[in-house]
């Protein structure tokens, strides 16, 4: 009891009196008590889901990128690299080591195609017969034997006007035989000597103009000297067309079916030229027609030509 008196005889504290003009020192917040977290059970994450494709409006059709989108694949790439692409190759920008490469290739290919053309040209012979060969190249020499021949006739008719003592009459008499020579090839004269008979027999009607002359240059080439079809006397102007009625006409002239060649030469040279492999006598078996080739000892070309006046031509000045 007397503890407790003293403690009310004990002097109260004082206050400490405040000065003035100082500022009153702010009471410091009292911190609030944070409540616990309280422990969550645990989820199981939920699996992802792929992103739905978005509904098109009906008016509008699908495109690659959309489609693909829907279908789960990957973004189309963008289209930059092809942009890139695109202005690297257009326009072209050619240096001059460029140019030249390109036209090397050039020739090299052009020089390839021909070289491929030419030897188709040689496939027909590359399948003919063992007998058609041979008989190619004995008409090859046969040529080569005629010129040769021609040759040395021009050299002894020159030495004969050389070695002449009256040249002037030796010269006449060689102009006459040059002027009968050249009348036989004018038609303006008769011709014989041995030669061959060509009929062709045309009952489909399926020999035209051009397979005529086809069969006129190769008698030329086997060394046909004078030559007449039925009765027009061929020249070095003779020409053949097709009548859109049917026929053919030589120089303006109607020639009726079987054709009848009667030439002059050697036969020897002028049968096989006929029968080679892709020559006259096939393609005209390949249009239904025959060919009849008759050697003989002798034929005569009787029909004449009427020689037209030169209009233009005149002899060149020496």
């Amino acid at each position: 009891m007397a503890d407790k008196d003293d403690d009310k005889h004990l002097p109260e504290p004082e206050e400490p009196q405040e000065r003035e003009g100082a500022p009153e020192p702010e009471a410091a917040p009292e911190p609030v008590p944070q409540p616990e977290p309280v422990p969550q059970p645990e989820k199981e994450p939920e699996p992802e889901r792929e992103p739905e494709a978005e509904e098109e409006p009906s008016g509008e059709r699908d495109t690659p990128g959309i489609a693909a989108s829907a279908a789960g694949a990957p973004p189309a790439p963008p289209a930059e690299p092809r942009r890139r692409m695109k202005a690297a190759l257009w326009p072209p920008r050619l240096s001059r080591g460029q140019l030249v490469v390109a036209v090397l290739l050039f020739s090299l290919g052009l020089a390839l195609a021909i070289q491929v053309r030419s030897t188709n040209d040689h496939d027909q012979l590359r399948g003919a017969r063992q007998e058609d060969l041979v008989r190619i190249l004995d008409e090859l020499d046969s040529r080569q034997q005629r010129l040769q021949q021609e040759k040395t006739q021009l050299d002894q008719s020159l030495a004969q006007l050389e070695n002449s003592s009256n040249q002037a009459k030796e010269a006449q008499e060689q102009t006459r035989q040059k002027a009968a020579d050249l009348g036989i090839l004018a038609g303006t004269v008769k011709a014989t000597g041995p030669g061959i008979v060509l009929t062709i027999d045309d009952p489909q009607g399926q020999v035209k103009a051009d397979m005529l002359l086809d069969t006129l240059q190769e008698l030329r080439a086997a060394g046909a000297e004078a030559i007449q079809i039925n009765d027009v006397r061929v020249v070095a102007g003779t020409y053949f067309t097709d009548v859109a009625s049917g026929g053919v006409q030589i120089d303006g002239k109607n020639v009726a079916q079987p054709f009848r060649f009667t030439v002059v030469g050697n036969p020897q040279d002028l049968t096989p030229a006929l029968n080679i492999p892709g020559g006259v006598v096939r393609s005209l078996e390949k249009q239904q027609a025959r060919a009849t080739i008759t050697q003989q000892q002798k034929v005569v070309v009787d029909a004449l030509a009427t020689p037209k006046p030169l209009q233009y031509g005149k002899p060149a000045a020496k």
